[in-house]
C-alpha cells in the first residue's frame, strides 16, 4: 500500500542560495528600469513648461564635479598623511583610487576624512531642496518596488553565505555529530530556539545544502523526465533503493507510463523520515515498493535517489560513528571535536563531499527524456 508522507517542508531560497550577486542582480535590474522610467517621465514635462529644469541639471553637474575634487584632495591627503609624502611614486598610485572606490566612503577614520565629509554636507546643503526630494522619491520608489518582488515571490531574503563549499558540508556534519548526542539539537536550530552563532551557521549551512545543492537539481531532473507523480512520491519516501536487471519486457513502465522495453526492477524500501529533524518514522518501516522500469527511468532513478536522501545517509553515518565511539563522561562539545577531527583526519568527510559532488554532476549531466 501506499504511504502517507509526513508534513515536510523546505525552504526555497532566492538561491538564490547560490549566489548572493542573484538577488541583488534581480532587484537592481528591475529597480534600474523603473528609474529610468520615472526620470524619463520628469525630466520631459519640464522641458516643455519649466526652463528652470535645466538650470538644476547644471548645479547637479557642478556638485558631482566639486565632489569629485573633493574626493581627489582628499586622497592626496591621506596618502601624505601615511606616507608622510615620502614616496612620489606612491602618491600618484593613491591618487588614482577614488576612480575605484566611491568617494562618499568612509574610511580609516582620520581627521582629513572627516573635514572633507563636512564640505560633502555642505554642498548638499547649498543645493536647494530639489536633489533631496529626488533622493527620496527615488528611495520611496525602489522600496516599493522590493516589497511587491517580495510579496509576489520573485525574491526571498535569506541571510546568504560566501563560505566554500566544503566549509558548509563540514559544518552539517558537526551539527550531526551533535545531533546524534543530542538528538534534540536539529530540531531547535529549525524552532530558532538556538541563536548563537555556531548554531546559526550550521543552520544557514543546512539550508545551503537543500536549496542550492540539492533542490534545484532535483527539480530540473523531474522537469526534464516524463515521470508520474505516483512514481515520484514513491522515490521521495523511501530512503533506500536497489535497481536490479531482470529479463526484458515489452510493457509499460511503471515511472513514466510509456511503452518502454523494460528490464530493471526498482526495489524500494526503508522508512519514511522528517527531511528536516532527519527523525524516522516507525509507520509501516518493513514496507516495500518492486516497480518495473525501463532503462532511461532506471538510471533516472539513480541519479535522483541518490541526491534526494543523500543528506539523511550522512546523518545516518554520523549517528553510527558517535554510537561506536563507547566513550562516556565526556563533555559533549569535546566528543564533537574529537569525533569531527578524526573523521577530518581520516578523510572520511572528504570522502562524503567527493560523493556528494559526483551525485551533483550526474545530475548536471543527465540526459532529457527521448
Amino acid at each position: 500500500g501506499k504511504r502517507k508522507r509526513l508534513n515536510t517542508s523546505v525552504l526555497y531560497d532566492s538561491d538564490e542560495s547560490e549566489d548572493s550577486d542573484i538577488l541583488v542582480r534581480k532587484v537592481f535590474a528591475k529597480r534600474q528600469c523603473i528609474m529610468d522610467e520615472d526620470e524619463s517621465s520628469e525630466e520631459q514635462q519640464p522641458d516643455k513648461t519649466c526652463p528652470a529644469e535645466n538650470v538644476s541639471t547644471n548645479r547637479k553637474q557642478k556638485v558631482f564635479a566639486k565632489l569629485k575634487e573633493l574626493a581627489r584632495q582628499r586622497a592626496t591627503r591621506r596618502s601624505c598623511s601615511s606616507e608622510n609624502c615620502e614616496d612620489s611614486n606612491g602618491e600618484a598610485e593613491i591618487e588614482e583610487e577614488p576612480l575605484c572606490h566611491s568617494p562618499l566612503t568612509p574610511t580609516e577614520g582620520s581627521e582629513t576624512d572627516s573635514d572633507s565629509m563636512k564640505d560633502f554636507i555642505v554642498e548638499e546643503e547649498e543645493d536647494d531642496d530639489d536633489s533631496t526630494e529626488h533622493v527620496e522619491r527615488l528611495s520611496t520608489l525602489l522600496t516599493f518596488v522590493v516589497v511587491v518582488l517580495v510579496n509576489s515571490g520573485y525574491i526571498a531574503f535569506f541571510p546568504v553565505s560566501r563560505c566554500d563549499h566544503y566549509v558548509h558540508f563540514k559544518r552539517i556534519v558537526k551539527a550531526f555529530l551533535i545531533n546524534a548526542i543530542d538528538d534534540t539539537f536539529l530540531s531547535s536550530l529549525y524552532d530558532g530556539t538556538r541563536q548563537k552563532k555556531y548554531a546559526q551557521d550550521m543552520l544557514l549551512s543546512l539550508h545551503y545544502l537543500d536549496d542550492r545543492f540539492i533542490q534545484p537539481r532535483l527539480e530540473n531532473l523531474i522537469s526534464r523526465s516524463r515521470w508520474k507523480d505516483r512514481y515520484k512520491e514513491r522515490v521521495d519516501c523511501y530512503p533506500d533503493v536497489r535497481i536490479i536487471l531482470k529479463n526484458p519486457k515489452n510493457m509499460s513502465c511503471q515511472a513514466c507510463e510509456l511503452n518502454r522495453y523494460c528490464k530493471f526492477n526498482v526495489l524500494l524500501s526503508g522508512k519514511l523520515y522528517n527531511s528536516r529533524t532527519l527523525e524516522a518514522d516507525d509507520f509501516m518501516s518493513d514496507d516495500k515498493q518492486v516497480l518495473k522500469v525501463g532503462m532511461v527511468c532506471a538510471n533516472r532513478t539513480r541519479v535522483y535517489h541518490h541526491l534526494k536522501h543523500f543528506k539523511y545517509k550522512l546523518y545516518v553515518d554520523c549517528n553510527s560513528v558517535a554510537e561506536l565511539d563507547g566513550v562516556e563522561d565526556e563533555p559533549v562539545k569535546d566528543t564533537v571535536e574529537r569525533l569531527f577531527s578524526q573523521l577530518e583526519d581520516s578523510g572520511w568527510i572528504q570522502k562524503r563531499y567527493n560523493a556528494l559532488e559526483d551525485y551533483m554532476n550526474d545530475a548536471d549531466s543527465f540526459q532529457e527524456e527521448k
